[in-house]
């Protein structure tokens, strides 16, 4: 068994020291957009619903590198630093850069698949003309910061326009896969609390799940998209090890 001790920022490996650069320049520029353009560049980039007016493809990928404020960015590139240095030593870079574009992109995918299913639940209690009077004018009015005053009308506008961001998806993958490779490795709580890897992921990734589920009130956290991250992250490294066992 050993203790884990990250390195420092001098002694990062390549992707993981980019990966940190590129969102802090992302986030810089965030705010310059915002505060000298007036421009909302982290709705812009962030993933939204594909049906809803403001969704682009290549929200996949640019929502990863967008963050809401500060202790946003700072929580998810602190997990990236402590565990990404220690799987991209393992891994190597590419494998690295592979696993965490792919656990990001499937964290949106399954963001996506839970707000579907959502919405799915939803339509059967609106009207057919009053469901094309939230798609048709739903944005707009969720751009103004307002929204309906009917409660499935509301529900369904925030579940169709609003935009997830942040690179948690791809951490949460990052902290799976921490847990898979290293798992009696220690972790420490608040730093005084020990725990092993395998056990923490565990007890992360049931937290997350009830929390989703009891999300119905909304609390603005994405929980099914970590739980997404993880998800993949685990078929990703399954799939690693078995061709890796065929090969033998």
């Amino acid at each position: 068994m050993q203790q884990y001790r990250p390195n420092s920022f001098s002694m990062l490996p390549l992707v993981v020291k980019n990966l940190l650069i590129i969102n802090g320049l992302f986030f810089l520029t965030t705010l310059v957009f915002e505060t000298q353009l007036n421009f909302d560049l982290a709705d812009y980039l962030g993933l939204h619903y594909p049906l809803a007016e403001s969704f682009r493809p290549w929200q996949l990928v640019s929502y990863m590198f967008m963050h809401g404020n500060f202790m946003h960015l700072f929580f998810n590139m602190f997990a990236l630093w402590m565990f990404g240095n220690t799987l991209e030593n393992y891994w190597g870079p590419k494998r690295f850069l592979i696993y965490y574009m792919a656990t990001g992109i499937g964290a949106g995918i399954i963001q996506i698949l839970v707000t579907h299913f959502r919405l799915m639940s939803l339509y059967s209690q609106i009207s057919e003309e009053g469901l094309n009077f939230v798609i048709t004018k739903g944005s707009e009015i969720y751009q103004s910061g307002q929204n309906f005053s009917d409660p499935i009308a509301g529900k369904i506008n925030l579940l169709m326009n609003s935009v997830t961001i942040g690179a948690s998806g791809a951490v949460f993958g990052i902290l799976l896969a921490f847990g898979m490779l290293f798992p009696n490795t220690l972790l420490y709580i608040y730093f005084a609390i020990p725990i092993k890897a395998k056990w923490f992921v565990v007890l992360y990734g049931a937290v997350e799940l009830y929390s989703g589920i009891a999300n119905s009130s909304g609390d603005n956290v994405a929980h099914f998209a970590h739980l997404g991250g993880m998800l993949f992250g685990f078929i990703l490294i399954k799939f690693w090890q078995k061709r890796r066992n065929n090969t033998y």
